[in-house]
């Protein structure tokens, strides 16, 4: 069966857009591209979709090359019969060609390769053959006992033929196939504490634990995991050995004879010594792929809503990052994230400290006419919060506030980007820009940032750390090709991830426009250094030009159907100034098929074109709930059972959500209080960013925990 229909089984879709998707992708097209400029060809898949058919392709292929590989290897020995053949072919998965290759590996010393080198194979033979006799197995052996050997006695003879057969048995695709599934279906992933008499510990829910592996909940596998590689758990899978040893028995033993009970105690023999162990290693193997798979999707979805968020447009901000011996480091920017000042103030070095923190910030806000705060989540920022509530009260201009996570700051302050960035200012107050561009921007100053470094998963530092960049690489690239960039304005960090730009050609934009001044359209792109006609296909619609001669350069319309649009606007004699609103409307009267015919080119294109004409310049995260912004604080110990508070998720997690309430600790909805119906997962309810009404269920001082529930509300 072909790529394009295997992927199309499993993701059902017509098998026609998954060959030319794969066309497409070999033709070395990105898939923003693919998802926005070829939607006619792949049926309007969004970029998701896309990018698993593309990870399943990569997938086949890898396993088709091992496949190969492992053919070669067979065929090199001179043991690749019809049958082996036959079963490399349709072998569907890595671990079913790894058990065909499992009896030609090439093996470390072993109990059975020792008994081999002392001439016991044909004796191994012998017990197989023999089961339906009532032929001695001592006897069988005496021919084989030789001193000069190691084969001291006809007892030793039988154990070395029974090691033989134990291997043989272990490394038997179907018996490991039968196991397997087994396990998967029966077994028990135990866990206890490693040491006798272990202390408290984040683990101890754990010091006691069981459940079926098919049950187990994906963040249970890397808690155990975690818990374990920190040596306070001992984890293993339990299976009852009855089903799996009638299953080898099965194949191998034949009556009751005193052979068969040999052969029978060498089955036994291979269970326990040499295919569980490997079988339960396996096990955890997949289920620590698969937890992390999960997790990995999981991450990537609270990313791409965390990049996604509403900007904060057209508002002077000053962004604080709190700190209590160092102070708190203040900086304003501007609308457009320019920094205009900055200031370092000490809110908790005592009363007077905190009244000069006051009176200046006060100054810096009417200067500048401030209107949002943006106040890092870190060290003192509760105590930054409430002086900031305190200092909003007293003032006549009205300014709002954010408490913002401060996330992977500090990495990207001490970053060469950030010294590039911002020279003339130490760490700190970089920290101090990037905290209030987050609110304003969260898209263009969060891609600056590794995004694992993020911090809206679970986990993170425990998965595959490849899969996870490049799973959390093309959320980023999603969201920023989504959005689109100013070309004059976006930064190098930023336009490294728009479509078929690389890092060489961002800094030969950035460097073109600092000689040249601005670009005057999208066309000027091609006198960049290094920027050939493909990589102008890929990039040139995703990169705004605001202030060219030509409309469609502040649009998400390609180039290549500028044309289209021109006549587009002739057919119905509309001017997108003028007639943007109603632009749909008359295309709809004249008729969407018929115009696309006219036009000769797809309806999905038409409608994009229409889409983006009836608004240009527009930004899709402005049809978006905007943050949630507040002007007094909260503390834990004001919170009482059963008030209702307004709050923005912060995190979407496997057993539930954090809630940002504004009272500096986010407080836990459990994935059973988070709808009046039944959800298998939070993410089915709620994302990063949503701003949620709760109600108070609980409040522990001491834990600083708070349990909250949005049922009923």
């Amino acid at each position: 069966m072909s790529y394009a229909a295997l992927i199309s089984r499993e993701f059902s879709v017509l098998e026609e857009y998954v060959g030319n998707i794969i066309a497409l992708l070999d033709e070395w097209n990105t898939i923003p591209f693919i998802a926005r400029y070829r939607k006619e060809q792949h049926g309007t898949m969004d970029d998701q979709l896309i990018r698993r058919i593309a990870d399943k392709l990569e997938y086949l292929r890898n396993l088709d090359a091992r496949r190969e590989e492992v053919r070669g290897l067979i065929d090199g020995q001179g043991h690749l019969s019809e049958e082996i053949a036959s079963s490399l072919a349709k072998a569907s998965t890595l671990a079913e060609i790894e058990d065909i290759y499992r009896p030609f590996r090439p093996k470390r010393k072993t109990r059975a390769s020792v008994a081999r080198e002392k001439g016991l194979e044909p004796l191994a033979a012998a017990l197989l053959i023999k089961q339906d006799s009532a032929e001695d197995p001592l006897t069988l052996a005496l021919p084989f006992v030789d001193g000069e050997k190691g084969v001291e006695d006809a007892q030793a003879a039988l154990q070395g033929a029974q090691d033989i057969i134990a291997e043989d048995v272990s490394d038997n695709a179907e018996v490991r196939k039968r196991v397997r599934n087994l396990v998967r279906m029966h077994g028990i992933v135990t866990a206890c504490a490693a040491k006798e008499g272990e202390q408290d510990s984040v683990y101890a829910t754990y010091y006691d634990f069981a459940q079926g592996v098919s049950k187990l909940a994906d963040h249970r596998v890397l808690a155990l995991n975690r818990g374990e590689k920190e040596g306070f758990l001992k984890v293993d899978i339990q299976t009852e050995p009855t089903r799996p040893l009638h299953s080898i028995r099965s194949l191998y033993v034949h009556g009751t004879s005193p052979c068969a009970l040999k052969v029978q105690e060498a089955c036994d023999d291979a269970y326990s010594r040499l295919i569980y162990p490997s079988i339960e290693r396996e096990i955890r193997a997949e289920l620590t792929e698969q937890a992390s798979e999960n997790a990995i999707k999981l991450f990537g979805t609270n990313l791409r809503q965390l990049l996604m968020a509403a900007p904060v447009k057209g508002k002077v901000a000053i962004g604080l990052d709190p700190g209590y011996r160092t102070g708190c480091k203040l900086a304003v920017v501007d609308a457009t994230g320019k920094v205009l000042d900055t200031a370092v103030i000490y809110p908790t070095h005592g009363a007077a400290q905190e009244e000069r923190s006051a009176r200046l910030l006060g100054e810096k806000i009417a200067r500048w006419g401030v209107e949002i705060i943006a106040i890092g989540n870190g060290t003192a920022s509760k105590e930054t919060e409430m002086f900031c509530a305190k200092v909003l009260r007293q003032i006549p201009q009205k300014v709002s506030y954010m408490v913002v996570s401060e996330a992977g700051a500090s990495v990207y302050s001490a970053s060469k980007l950030a010294a590039e960035e911002m020279p003339d200012f130490d760490l700190t107050l970089r920290s101090a820009v990037s905290i209030a561009r987050r609110l304003q921007d969260p898209l263009a100053e969060l891609v600056k940032i590794e995004p694992k470094a993020i911090g809206v998963g679970q986990y993170q530092h425990d998965m595959p750390q490849k899969r996870l960049e490049a799973a959390l690489d093309g959320v980023v690239e999603d969201c920023v090709n989504s959005v689109g960039a100013d070309l004059n304005t976006a930064s190098a960090a930023l336009l490294s991830h728009i479509s078929g730009l690389s890092s060489t050609v961002c800094k030969n934009i950035v460097a073109y426009r600092e000689e040249n001044g601005s670009f005057t359209s999208r066309a000027e792109l091609k006198k960049v250094p290094k920027l050939g006609a493909k990589a102008f296909e890929q990039c040139a619609g995703f990169l705004r030009v605001p202030g060219s001669k030509n409309l469609l350069d502040n649009t998400g319309v390609h180039p290549e159907s500028y044309q289209a649009a021109k006549e587009l606007l002739a057919c119905l004699q509309a001017d997108p100034i003028r007639d943007g609103a109603c632009l749909l409307q008359k295309a709809e009267a004249f008729g969407l098929s018929a115009l696309a015919e006219k036009l000769g080119i797809g309806e999905p294109t038409l409608q994009d074109i229409l889409k983006e004409l009836s608004k240009p310049g527009r930004d899709p995260r402005d049809e978006l709930p905007p943050p949630l912004l507040r002007e007094d604080v909260l503390d834990m110990k004001d919170l009482k059972e059963g008030m209702i508070l307004q709050g923005t998720v912060r995190n979407v997690i496997d057993f539930g959500a954090f809630v940002d309430i504004g009272v500096h600790q986010d407080g836990l909805v459990h994935v059973s209080q988070i709808s009046d119906k039944f959800i298998r997962h939070p993410s089915e309810a709620l994302k990063v960013g949503d701003v949620v009404s709760v109600k108070v269920l609980g409040v522990d001082l001491n834990k600083k925990r708070i349990s909250l529930t949005m049922k009923g509300l």
